[in-house]
């Protein structure tokens, strides 16, 4: 009876002791903190709270060896500029997946380089047919607005008054004019690179084609 008095004591004991050892076995190291403060090293055994999104150095109190390195915290203005790239870059990565898309379905879509060829010239032709019918709607819209403007001209001669009909007639076919030049400018600006996306299309095309597997 005696010996399970013992044996129950030093279980016990046993099972107090075990998670004391825990705790202190897993206790985290000491630690040592260096920053810079006013031009001058710093170290401490705490962080002072001024000092939280300074850089510093972390080292063990037990090795004496940097055991981290912590930058210092961004300002509104550095997140802000961080965000802006991370989202160019994830904008940039996007772009890039896509038109590696757009390169594989070009070159599935085409069976040969004249194919590819043929679809471009439709919209070259395409491009020359719509710059030529803006130019002939701007010269017809400018005739009119002269035509209006002779009208205003005259009456203002024979000093009578122009009319708010003719006016309003006038200003909106100004508008209009102003709004069929842009349209035409941008409508150029594509015509002008339309034979150098054909020369990126083919450039890819035949770099596409020449790495797929069974082409000698």
């Amino acid at each position: 009876m005696k010996a399970l008095h013992t044996l129950i004591a030093g279980a016990i004991v046993f099972a107090l002791a075990a998670p004391l050892a825990l705790a202190q076995d897993g206790k985290p190291s000491k630690k040592l903190y260096c920053w810079n403060e006013g031009g001058r090293k710093v170290c401490g055994d705490a962080l002072p709270a001024h000092a939280v999104d300074s850089a510093r150095t972390e080292i063990s109190a037990k090795s004496g060896m940097a055991t981290a390195r912590v930058d210092r915290a961004l300002t509104a203005e550095e997140r802000v500029a961080a965000q802006q790239a991370e989202r160019a870059a994830r904008s940039a990565a996007m772009a890039e997946e896509a038109r590696k898309r757009r390169d594989h379905a070009m070159a599935e879509s085409y069976a040969t380089e004249q194919d590819l060829r043929n679809s471009f010239q439709e919209r070259i032709v395409l491009l020359d047919e719509t710059v030529k019918a803006s130019q002939l709607g701007i010269e017809g819209r400018r005739q009119t607005l002269l035509s209006l403007l002779r009208k205003a001209g005259e009456a203002e001669l024979s000093s009578k008054p122009v009319g708010k009909v003719l006016a309003d007639n006038i200003r909106n076919q100004h508008d209009e004019l102003l709004h069929q030049q842009a349209t035409l400018k941008q409508q150029q600006l594509e015509r002008s690179t339309a034979d150098q996306d054909l020369a990126s299309a083919l450039e890819r095309y035949n770099t596409i084609k020449a790495a797929k597997p069974g082409r000698g």
